[in-house]
């Protein structure tokens, strides 16, 4: 083998580590990081807790829920929402209005973060709810405050092109 061939050879080797190591030291293309919440503490109720739901108290729109089974935390009339394929299964959903409600979440998504919160009249109107976000496969139960008689729409945050309609009558 001539030594120009070995100066090629040893010189596509060397460019072809550097390449290999460039790849595998790169920095991730992006992190997600929730918002900071726009609405105050949330309201829970562990699952299996004695006592029921807690009532939200002073009219204000809490975030979040509960951790558990639908079945085991909603209540017999609670809005059963679930996620699969990064979208709601659901179309639409009713709610009670002037009094508070459930949701009993499911998201069966593996490994991928959704929630539901309540934006008035469209998803990019004000948001009036933000439940917590859960990683699928996962179950929770959001207790929301009262909602006055109107269309709503549902929205995941971390995928905002998750949108269906609420209807509280």
């Amino acid at each position: 083998m001539s030594s120009a061939h070995r100066l090629r050879l040893t010189a596509v080797v060397a460019l072809a580590i550097l390449g290999v190591a460039a790849c595998v030291a790169a920095a991730p293309g992006w992190t997600y990081t929730p918002a900071p919440p726009v609405t105050p503490a949330p309201s829970v109720v562990a699952s299996g807790s004695a006592g029921g739901s807690s009532a939200p108290s002073g009219g204000a729109a809490p975030s979040g829920g509960s951790s558990g089974s639908p079945a085991a935390s909603a209540g017999a009339g609670a809005v059963e929402i679930s996620a699969l394929n990064i979208a709601y299964e659901q179309a639409t959903a009713t709610a009670p209005a002037g009094k508070p409600f459930q949701i009993a979440f499911n998201n069966k998504d593996n490994g991928v973060p959704h929630n539901v919160s309540i934006h008035k009249d469209n998803a990019s109107g004000a948001e009036v709810f933000k439940g917590e976000i859960v990683t699928g496969p996962a179950t929770t139960t959001y207790d929301v405050p009262a909602l006055d008689a109107g269309t709503y729409a549902f929205v995941c945050t971390v995928y905002p092109n998750m949108t269906r309609t609420l209807t509280v009558q």
